[in-house]
């Protein structure tokens, strides 16, 4: 199967190039301004994604299998400074890939996000209705719909949490945004009160690679890790993990921080139907941690500690 990849050099990016890779796909990724080699991609190539033409002239000239869409503006603050960035790469991106894949008849895997949902009903199915409380939430949510609207006999929609995972410039996951913290001297202060349902990139990516590799699973789904855990949890057990001392995280709550009393309280997700009708299994935290290893810009720090 040839497949197009859309933010190839990023942590979900890269690792479903790999994944894709072990199960003999070849995989054509685009990978904006990236300029090193990224592992699994059978060819590479730097493409604006603003540039929606060059976008549709691209894809149509590969005439893949299948597309995958990992691009995104995913950091919140960003949406909220560039709306009108957030919505051409969040939106108007999946739209138009959503289209080629139906003129293509290619199946097409478009990734979401469980905040699109408030929080203030956990576990979420996938029937449950969206109410996103932000720039990034709400176009996530209108990528929804178009994606739908395009291309619903074509395309699944993969609902995902927090990504644990080993990204190629060490700066993209869980951990490795903790790790940038922490080398800074920072002390974080963790919320007892906000859950979330981590997953390690590299088995999200093995369930999409399967989820390209079959046409009965379509529409919105949900992926995620096995466990809910706290955010201070979550801290707590990957500097336990790695071998670094509790002072690094202070247990806090939503309300003893005004600014982010608005967070959603709980984002966990309902697995079915994907849950027991694919080989790849939701893995447990513990599971997760023993994949990750120290970020590399990081590791001057971590040994002199």
């Amino acid at each position: 199967m040839k497949i197009l990849l859309t933010g190839a050099s990023g942590l979900l990016g890269s690792a479903f190039a790999q994944a894709a890779k072990r199960r003999k796909h070849e995989v054509v990724g685009l990978v904006g301004t990236y300029a090193e080699p990224v592992v699994g991609l059978g060819r590479q190539k730097s493409i604006d994604l603003n540039d929606l033409p060059e976008l549709e002239r691209f894809v149509l000239e590969q005439f893949p299998d299948a597309i995958v869409n990992c691009a995104a503006i995913s950091i919140p603050g960003l949406c909220e400074s560039n709306p009108e960035s957030s919505e051409r790469i969040n939106v108007l991106v999946p739209e138009k890939l959503a289209l080629l894949a139906r003129h293509l008849f290619a199946r097409y895997i478009h990734i979401s996000t469980d905040q699109v949902f408030d929080g203030a009903s956990a576990p979420y199915r996938i029937g449950d209705v969206p109410n996103p409380s932000s720039v990034y939430s709400t176009h996530k949510a209108q990528s929804e719909k178009r994606v739908l609207e395009m291309a619903a006999e074509f395309a699944s929609i993969i609902r995902i949490p927090l990504l644990n995972g080993n990204s190629p410039r060490g700066n993209r996951s869980l951990h490795e945004h903790l790790f940038a913290a922490w080398s800074q001297g920072k002390k974080l202060d963790l919320f007892t009160d906000e859950y979330r349902q981590p997953c390690l990139a590299d088995n999200l990516a093995d369930a999409m690679v399967e989820l390209c590799e079959r046409n009965d699973l379509r529409g919105l789904l949900h992926w995620a890790g096995a466990d809910s855990l706290s955010r201070f949890e979550i801290g707590k057990r990957i500097l336990e993990h790695f071998g670094l001392p509790g002072k690094y995280i202070t247990a806090s709550t939503r309300g003893d921080h005004p600014a982010h009393a608005h967070r959603q309280e709980n984002l966990s997700l309902d697995l079915q139907p994907l849950e027991g009708r694919l080989k790849t299994r939701p893995q447990s935290f513990t599971e997760q941690l023993e994949s990750l290893i120290v970020p590399k810009p990081f590791r001057a720090w971590y040994h002199s500690i």
